[in-house]
């Protein structure tokens, strides 16, 4: 067998493919995240399938969801084929199809509401928060989000190989214009750091989990991604339209689109007691 070790140069060489092959940021970060995840436990051992199965059952040692496991599995496998070890490659765990989310993990509206109001006095990060949930964006894709493109009241967005254009509620550009004016921000990407950076997942991500004390809600409620969900489940409570909803999202399948729409075990409930089955 030839020499199958992980090393630092094989991951560089794989962050290089993975950029050739378009990925975006976000993407390549959380591939490159899971790769060292299985570096570190690999160490300088021969990469076979005993041992990636070995990992497989680490992480399931561990507790980690079966969705986010077979993700990590899903990134790994990738890096196995870019080596041409793909007898190495490990399948991902079976799992049903869930019908309802975890309600301790989901965002309502008046969660929402109090978040926005918890944050009245940071007004950059009250817009970032009503800008993701009014338009249903990833996070990744603030950065889209010039001031030429808010004027035209059009945000294109080129993801994942797709291109994408996001129209502006009219009241939200005003507010991002009104805000631009008062920042004296007169070209390029309106949410920046004092460096003029564009500001990052983490920035937002640590800033947001600070509102929760004062709002009332739950921290593991509380991240940038719950709020395109909340955007998802609003856009599909009022127009029942899954296939504009992806659309909207960026979504390749509708099949994704449907665990965002998900609704809670409370309201799953309620829907199955109204069957009125029971004697």
């Amino acid at each position: 067998m030839e020499n199958r070790i992980l090393t630092n140069t094989v991951i560089i060489a794989f962050q290089r493919h993975l950029i050739e092959q378009e990925k975006s940021a976000a993407t390549v970060e959380k591939y490159l995240r899971d790769v060292r995840a299985f570096f570190a436990f690999a160490g300088k051992s021969i990469v076979e399938k005993e041992l990636v199965m070995g990992y497989k059952n680490r992480l399931m040692e561990k507790g980690y969801a079966v969705r986010s496991i077979n993700s990590m599995l899903a990134s790994l496998n990738s890096l196995l084929s870019f080596l041409g070890w793909e007898d190495c490659k490990v399948k991902s765990l079976k799992m049903q199809r869930q019908t309802y989310c975890a309600e301790e993990k989901e965002l309502t509206k008046t969660e929402y509401m109090r978040l926005l109001d918890a944050s009245k006095n940071q007004l950059q990060l009250n817009l970032i928060m009503q800008t993701i949930c009014s338009t249903g964006i990833r996070i990744s894709e603030l950065s889209y989000f010039t001031i030429e493109a808010i004027r035209h009241g059009e945000i294109v967005v080129s993801c994942k190989g797709k291109t994408r254009t996001i129209l502006l509620p009219g009241k939200l550009r005003k507010r991002l214009l009104d805000y631009a004016e008062k920042k004296k921000i007169q070209k390029g990407v309106i949410f920046c750091t004092r460096s003029g950076r564009a500001l990052n997942r983490s920035n937002i991500w640590f800033q947001m989990k600070k509102l929760c004390q004062a709002a009332g809600v739950k921290q593991s409620k509380v991240f940038p991604h719950n709020l395109r969900k909340l955007f998802a489940r609003t856009f599909y409570r009022i127009e029942k339209d899954i296939a504009k909803l992806a659309d909207l999202l960026g979504h390749s399948s509708i099949n994704t689109t449907r665990i965002y729409i998900m609704t809670t075990g409370t309201e799953h409930r309620r829907k199955i007691e109204r069957l009125g089955l029971v004697v």
